[in-house]
């Protein structure tokens, strides 16, 4: 056993050339992480708009109008509000187990489909929007995008990559995804200064320009060979795996495919299949890293970032533009990490940011404790732009670790079986959370005051300690190797692989 804590790194790689058909596959098919960055930074920057609040939440409005009703830190608490954000990821939580079904019975090129489908449907709601059931019903449509795009984008990476670059490719997602972020506040700073009080619906209607790549792009890429071979078409899955590897010898990594395909259509029910002795590891280890990455506090900043910028005492440009560069400087994040995950690992990257993220939360509440109060703000203009460079830390070192590595990880250390599955409730965990995060954090703020952001750096310690001694590394590993090589030489996962040993053989596991 290599590297302590970490687990081994030494898996067989197949041969295999870094081609064309890959990379425009990749970045084609990550373009669902744009679109779901979109969604989630178009938010914030709309609900501070006052045009949008005076149309839809007129309560929350008035309470910026006046100076003094509510205190500085409950001047958005809105269930209504919240819900407008959180009611695409409970949609998407939904969307996730049909996407389930999609995903290993169509394959992963017709999930992508759909979720451009649901998309653009979604985003002419949204933009249209009458009135605030028409409002929900789009971003509920925009919901079962994210949910079908989140199961079969990152397995669709996973599988097309070559193994010695398959963290790169994968983060292609998460780097989509935080320039989708950034995009939708460069957007939100502009139609702000729209006259005319629409300027909230072309922020919500350029949506579409996402979603149509997204849609294009899945009739134009093919699908996975993983996918392929399991759900029989054979000849195909070894005519696209030569292709995408750019080798006429893929007989060893095929039969590997092959093997795994045959094990997998021995289950007969893969949710109950998760729960058997052997996946237990993988499960235990998605779950706790999905809870985790919501309860960084991420998405308080990505959801609210505007709103938390004025409620920090900016003003209504200033907190825009605040967005604008944590957005900037969460895109650097992901390069940084697209940069490191095959070189540095995913243990090393995981331990550095939860250090980082507790360190920038203890900070900011130390800030706020001394110089927001109620009724008052003391911050002066140094003592903002220490909140912003504060603010930014956070984002980064979340941007090149917990953000994308949570995704990557949960979408290569799964048996084929298990997979789809195992991307599902990968999904459905992240979304609940998100979910409840989003419907919690400006009532936690209310009543929390300075005090959320301790909570957050308290969650963020306790997640760093979980990835030191629970995580193995899996940099490296063929993505068909992982149980051999990696949980069976782990401390303390071992004890679990005995199941394959002890499996039926008509289950596939002699």
């Amino acid at each position: 056993m290599a590297g302590g804590f970490g687990g081994p790194t030494d898996g067989e790689e197949f041969e295999a050339k870094i081609t064309p058909i890959v990379v425009i596959s990749c970045i084609l098919a990550a373009s669902g992480g744009l679109m779901f960055g979109y969604d989630i930074g178009i938010s914030g920057g709309v609900t501070s708009m006052p045009e949008f609040l005076r149309e839809f939440f007129p309560v929350v409005y008035k309470r910026q109008q006046i100076p003094g009703l509510e205190s500085n830190y409950c001047k958005y608490d809105n269930q209504g509000l919240q819900l407008f954000t959180s009611s695409l990821y409970i949609a998407a939580l939904i969307a996730t187990f049909f996407a389930s079904y999609t995903t290993r019975v169509l394959g992963r090129k017709m999930s992508m489909f759909i979720a451009g489908i649901f998309f653009i449907i979604g985003t002419i709601l949204n933009a249209a929007a009458q009135n605030l059931i028409m409002l929900i019903v789009g971003r509920l449509l925009l919901g079962c995008g994210v949910g079908f795009a989140n199961q079969a984008v990152p397995l669709f990476l996973s599988e097309v990559a070559p193994t010695r670059i398959r963290g790169a490719l994968n983060l292609l997602f998460q780097l989509m995804c935080t320039i989708g972020i950034l995009v939708a506040n460069l957007i939100n700073y502009g139609t702000s200064r729209i006259k005319g009080g629409y300027g909230w619906r072309i922020s919500l209607g350029l949506a579409g320009i996402p979603s149509l790549l997204l849609t294009f792009g899945a009739l134009i890429v093919t699908d996975t060979p993983n996918s392929l071979i399991q759900r029989g078409k054979l000849e195909e899955g070894k005519k696209v795996l030569k292709r995408i590897r750019g080798i006429d010898n893929v007989d060893p990594e095929f039969l590997e495919i092959l093997e795994a395909s045959r094990a997998a259509k021995e289950v007969q029910h893969p949710f109950r299949n998760l729960f058997k002795r052997r996946n237990r590891p993988q499960l235990i280890i998605t779950v706790f890293l999905q809870f985790f990455q919501q309860f960084t506090g991420i998405n308080s900043v990505n959801f609210y970032a505007p709103v938390l910028f004025q409620t920090l005492g900016f003003k209504h440009d200033a907190s825009l533009y605040s967005s604008v560069i944590t957005g900037g400087i969460m895109v650097l994040g992901a390069i940084v990490s697209i940069f490191l995950v095959d070189r540095a690992g995913r243990r090393v990257l995981l331990l550095e940011g939860g250090i980082q993220m507790c360190i920038s939360h203890v900070v900011i509440a130390v800030i706020l404790g001394w110089k927001l109060k109620d009724q008052s703000n003391d911050l002066d203009k140094g003592m903002g732009i220490l909140v912003v460079v504060i603010i930014c830390s956070f984002v980064g070192s979340f941007g090149w670790s917990w953000g994308p590595l949570c995704w990557l990880v949960a979408s290569e250390i799964f048996p084929l079986e298990a997979r789809s599955a195992g991307q599902s409730v990968t999904v459905c965990i992240n979304m609940l959370f998100t979910f409840v995060i989003a419907q919690a954090f400006l009532s936690m703020l209310c009543h929390f005051r300075f005090g959320i952001f301790l909570f957050f750096a308290a969650w963020c310690l306790i997640m760093t300690v979980f990835v030191y001694f629970l995580l193995p590394e899996t940099k490296g590993v063929p993505i068909e190797e992982m149980s051999d090589v990696v949980w069976r030489q782990h401390w303390f996962w071992k004890r679990y692989m005995d199941d394959y040993e002890d499996e039926p053989k008509e289950k596939g596991y002699a």
